[in-house]
């Protein structure tokens, strides 16, 4: 398939079909990754690193933001 570069503001852009974004799950605002290798460009979804729960906190040093609430009273067929 071939496309046509083409003057966005200051910029310069390409057109992605719909068919291909649909195909890969894209979505407009999406990140990608665009890659030079050689005499090519190459776009790619980037692969999302699985970060643990202990990985997250590693380096949190706050204090604890979380908040007392309310259970209130059942309301519908709730059932405590």
């Amino acid at each position: 398939m071939e496309a046509r570069l083409q003057k966005w503001g200051n910029s310069t852009g390409i057109r992605i079909p719909s068919s291909i974004l649909k195909s890969l799950n894209i979505k407009a605002n999406d990140i990608l990754c665009i890659e030079q290798e050689e005499d090519r460009i190459v776009i790619s979804i980037p692969k999302k690193k699985k970060i643990s729960l202990s990985e997250k906190f590693k380096e949190y040093n706050g204090k604890n933001l979380a908040k007392e609430f309310s259970w209130d009273e059942n309301v519908g067929k709730e059932i405590w």
